[in-house]
């Protein structure tokens, strides 16, 4: 949510400002602006709606200058406007800041700074902040570097903040606490965004900041400080990341791409990890803790929407593998109530970003009370991975589209990956099945492709129930957690209310819902539930409800009851997620499309949360 961008040094920095914003479209957004300081001053030009709109309103405007920063706004306090949108101005009018997050305590820094003489023009807690901070400059007559730290001091809440000063017009001031915000270095220039798509072609060296740090950022100047005011070495990483892997290469949304790419990310998931032939699983963060990840009293894997589907996944086959207890649990109910952790618990932390708010916090609770954290995560540097003990990556590529596709995939892989090496390390299954399950895990890549290919299939059945008002998705066992997932994605993309169930749980109270009007999708691929899902099959078709269903190549049972099949090579029940949550992603890409949805942007959704 909300995206950052800011840039310093011999360059005009609005185009690069402008672009910046648009390649960070995909978190979400409802205004944007931006900032610029030129000859003439300091300039705030902001509006409700697309960056486009804002870029075509600025045509003739005075939007030169060497210094600048943007701003895509995801509303929080107040609604939608060009009035709360970001970048917000001091009652001075020199000093202009974007922010990212929420002041918790600002109602009482508002009410402070009105009986002071305050005005606000906007609902929003940033106006709060930058004001207190104007008033901390003027007070203290410190420089804002040093109002920034003070101010810092006195908030809650969480940010990333970015001012300009009107007085030091070479001068970008930067914070963050809880937020993303990633510095690039160029040669006598500064570029700095939520994430490192703004900067991709400028530089590859990049500095994560750290929570609690202010950066000081001049053209040929980086100062990293901590809020008491000691200076820290940044810490520079190269991005593993090409600018292609940011745009659509040909097709028509970057959730097609995305859903295409599957083949070829669970590839790299796999590459250098995972062996058949030799029978070996290679995972660093996992081998260097083995005891600790053997030796577990139980797991607990936190994490929230889509991954929280793998999450559920990963219960199911590291309980059967590893015979580790596992608890599922949401970030944001586990970090306010009162959870029992002991140590030796391993906390299993999934997240995209590796920036998510409720995640974050739960898993520094969980240190804080012994545990040990295990991260996966897809964005390299990123918090969670910082904050974990050991972690893996996905390797999935930067994720674009908002309802996560390929990086869900990657995590099943992942996953996985973990449940075969700590089962085989603590003994608990036999040569044979490992064996098996590894060759079934190294050929995922192919079967995908395979179904890609007929992906196509997919459209008529997405025609057919397009117009649907309700939709309905069962599964048992392994498919219980994709029937969560495909029923996630529907709703995410086409805006239809759409459920999932343990299929065993339908006569429990969804079957009240089944009628000639309602699509049931069943992910009923060949596993020991077979018989009993074409039970619940046939309770369906019983009430004339209409039966969609992924099933298995070569499955003559199904067909003959369900209104519509779509076909998933033959695999172990263990890794036959990886296919049967493929079609479901197509069929709801395909279903938003025809009813003209943004499947890219669905509406009030933003890719990283990263704030509650």
């Amino acid at each position: 949510m909300c995206g950052i961008v800011g840039y310093v040094g011999p360059r005009d920095a609005y185009p690069i400002i402008i672009t910046g914003l648009k390649r960070q479209e995909y978190r979400g957004y409802d205004s944007t602006g931006v900032a610029l300081i030129n000859d003439t001053g300091l300039h705030v030009f902001k509006k409700k709606g697309k960056v486009a709109e804002l870029e075509q309103s600025l045509l003739g405007k005075p939007v030169n200058g060497n210094i600048g920063i943007g701003h895509t706004r995801w509303a929080t306090h107040g609604e939608p406007s060009d009035v709360n949108a970001h970048p917000h101005q001091s009652n001075n009018g020199k000093l202009a800041m974007i922010h990212n997050g929420i002041i918790e305590n600002y109602a009482q820094l508002k009410s402070e700074l009105t009986k002071k003489g305050y005005s606000f023009k906007s609902e929003t807690d940033t106006e709060v902040l930058l004001n207190f901070i104007e008033d901390i400059q003027k007070n203290t007559q410190s420089p804002l570097e040093e109002a920034v730290r003070i101010a810092l001091k006195r908030v809650s809440g969480a940010y990333v903040i970015l001012l300009l000063d009107q007085d030091n017009p070479d001068t970008i001031i930067a914070a963050r606490k809880g937020s993303p915000l990633v510095i690039g270095i160029g040669k006598g220039e500064h570029f700095l965004g939520s994430d490192a798509t703004p900067m991709l072609e400028y530089t590859k060296e990049v500095v994560y900041v750290n929570d609690y740090e202010i950066a000081i950022i001049k053209a040929g100047e980086l100062i990293l400080k901590n809020l008491g005011n000691e200076r820290q070495m940044p810490y520079i990483s190269s991005l593993d990341l090409e600018l292609a892997a940011i745009e659509k290469g040909g097709f028509d949304h970057f959730m097609l791409k995305e859903i295409y790419e599957q083949p070829s990310t669970i590839y790299d998931c796999l590459r250098g990890r995972l062996d058949a032939e030799k029978g070996t699983i290679t995972m660093k963060g996992i081998q260097d803790n083995i005891e600790a990840l053997i030796n577990a009293p139980r797991y607990i894997i936190i994490a929230c929407g889509t991954s929280w589907h793998a999450a559920l996944e990963a219960e199911y086959i590291i309980e059967e593998l590893c015979r580790i207890p596992v608890e599922v649990e949401y970030a944001s109910e586990f970090r306010y109530r009162n959870p029992i952790v002991n140590k030796g618990d391993v906390i299993i932390a999934i997240s995209q970003s590796g920036e998510t708010a409720d995640t974050l916090v739960a898993i520094e609770k969980a240190k804080e009370q012994g545990a040990f954290i295990f991260g996966i995560v897809n964005v390299v540097g990123s918090s969670i991975s910082r904050a974990s003990h050991a972690g893996a990556y996905t390797h999935a590529g930067p994720e674009i589209g908002v309802a996560s596709t390929k990086a869900f995939t990657a995590q099943l892989t992942v996953l996985m990956m973990i449940a075969l090496k700590i089962a085989k390390e603590k003994g608990t299954i036999e040569q044979s099945r490992y064996i098996e399950l590894l060759v079934e895990l190294e050929n995922i890549p192919e079967k995908v492709d395979a179904i890609l290919k007929n992906g196509d299939l997919l459209k008529p059945i997405a025609q057919k129930y397009k117009d649907a008002i309700n939709a309905l998705y069962l599964g048992r066992g392994y498919n219980f957690p994709i029937a969560l997932e495909g029923a996630l994605k529907l709703k995410e993309i086409s805006y239809i209310h759409a459920e999932g169930y343990p299929a065993a749980e339908m006569k429990h109270g969804p079957i009240a819902l089944v009628d000639t009007n309602l699509p049931v999708v069943f992910v009923a691929t060949k596993d020991e539930y077979h018989a009993k899902i074409v039970s619940n099959i046939q309770e369906i078709k019983a009430r004339k409800g209409k039966v969609i269903a992924i099933i298995t190549e070569g499955d003559d049972i199904i067909p003959a009851m369900a209104d519509d099949v779509f076909f998933v090579p033959p695999a172990n029940e263990v890794v036959a997620p990886l296919l049967s949550v493929i079609p479901l992603q197509l069929l709801s890409y395909y279903i938003g499309v025809l009813k003209g949805c943004d499947v890219d942007k669905p509406r009030n959704l933003a890719k990283s949360v990263t704030v509650e």
